[in-house]
């Protein structure tokens, strides 16, 4: 029988990092079940980065229980490393090396690594495939850094701020290769400031904010346990336009279907977004 640690990519409970006298991280739990693909939102400063270091096993933690793949990673060995991924903000290649070279380069790490060239398509990149890294553009330097961590066929892979730069149209692209990994099974952590990306590709997600998990859950849940009411919008029949923002959305268009005796000129009812969710939770709100 599959207990619930067995079930579980990451598990961590009370987390603590410290700075001199700022803290990082102050006491987050996160539970990040295999397969899935979890998001980790939060202001700059808020402790995303510093966590994903931790799992990594590339910076001490202060305290709290870390479980990742099974292993602390404070203790982790070179065989447990080979099973995890990670593309940073920062990540670059060789730039005089081509993509194939880089890659084919990557995969002699690794004990078990993913084909190369199977690595290079996944990624998008087969027609720049003999192209040096500095003639690639942001976009594609970035799909190269993910080929990078996936080439040694990880089992959790670690997205820190993977789309950071990206024009709408690459940004899209990126996460159709998200998709793909997590359809192949890979487990998958991405820290992120777009909210869309995050509503888009994350099954679950935790907000942070002062090194504090505040909310977490599925998207949707996340919108109806903490968002608040909806504002209602419509015309007058002189034409000026009004807003009302109700806790009851549906009996205020019903009062109002009944004032207009039918149809209600431009009505339209609004909900609140993750962004606006997130902006209440992280204490940003008054700050649009």
């Amino acid at each position: 029988m599959t207990t619930h640690a067995e079930e579980l990519a990451v598990d961590v409970r009370g987390l603590r990092k410290r700075y001199g006298d700022v803290t990082a991280v102050d006491g987050v739990d996160l539970g990040i079940r295999r397969g899935e693909v979890f998001g980790l939102l939060g202001p700059n400063g808020a402790g995303k980065s510093t966590t994903v270091e931790i799992l990594q096993g590339n910076r001490a933690r202060d305290g709290g229980e870390v479980t990742v793949l099974g292993a602390d990673p404070a203790t982790g060995t070179r065989a447990w490393r080979s099973r995890i991924g990670i593309v940073w903000q920062d990540e670059s290649a060789p730039a005089e090396l081509t993509v194939r070279e880089t890659v084919r380069h990557f995969a002699r790490y690794y004990p078990r690594p993913r084909d190369p060239e199977e690595v290079v398509a996944l990624v998008g990149l087969e027609a720049r495939a003999d192209s040096r890294v500095k003639a690639l553009s942001g976009g594609q330097r970035r799909r190269l850094d993910v080929a990078l961590g996936v080439i040694g066929g990880p089992e959790l892979l670690l997205l820190d701020e993977p789309t950071t730069g990206f024009d709408p149209a690459a940004r899209r692209r990126f996460w159709d290769l998200i998709r793909k990994l997590a359809g192949e099974g890979t487990t998958i952590l991405l820290t992120t400031h777009y909210l869309e990306e995050a509503e888009t590709l994350a099954d679950r997600l935790a907000v942070v904010a002062r090194g504090r998990v505040v909310a977490e859950g599925e998207p949707a849940a996340l919108r109806e346990r903490f968002g608040t009411g909806a504002t209602v919008e419509w015309t007058e029949a002189d034409g000026t336009p009004r807003s009302e923002h109700t806790e009851t959305p549906t009996r205020t268009v019903a009062g109002l279907a009944l004032r207009f005796d039918g149809e209600i000129p431009g009505l339209t009812v609004t909900r609140p977004t993750l962004e606006d969710v997130y902006l209440r939770l992280t204490g940003q709100e008054t700050a649009r």
